[in-house]
């Protein structure tokens, strides 16, 4: 169990307000940035990251778009089609999901 960089896992301003809210309460990434049982802290409020497994692009529903502060699935797209230059998604495209919880 180690304490990681909030930046690391949540690398916007406004992914990291929303995971105070409530808002955001897993992050999908490319590389795996955690473990189960890791914690992370913003300003202040300190989060357990419940689960981290891999998964497929193609294995994403609406759910897990909200889960990330998106209205849904298609928004999410999206949200990835501007933040990465020159992404198109591929069902099969290999992602990790990190899922987490204020304490």
């Amino acid at each position: 169990m180690s304490e990681r960089d909030p930046d690391d896992l949540l690398p916007s301003d406004r992914m990291q307000r929303q995971a105070l809210e409530g808002e955001v309460t897993q992050i999908h990434r490319g590389h795996r940035y955690a473990e189960e049982g890791d914690t992370f802290t913003i300003d202040g409020m300190t989060f357990d990251v419940t689960a981290v497994r891999e998964r497929t692009l193609g294995d994403l529903t609406d759910e897990d778009a909200q889960a990330e502060g998106m209205e849904d699935l298609e928004g999410y797209e999206r949200l990835l089609e501007r933040a990465h230059e020159n992404f198109e998604w591929d069902d099969d495209s290999e992602i990790v999901l990190h899922r987490f919880e204020r304490r």
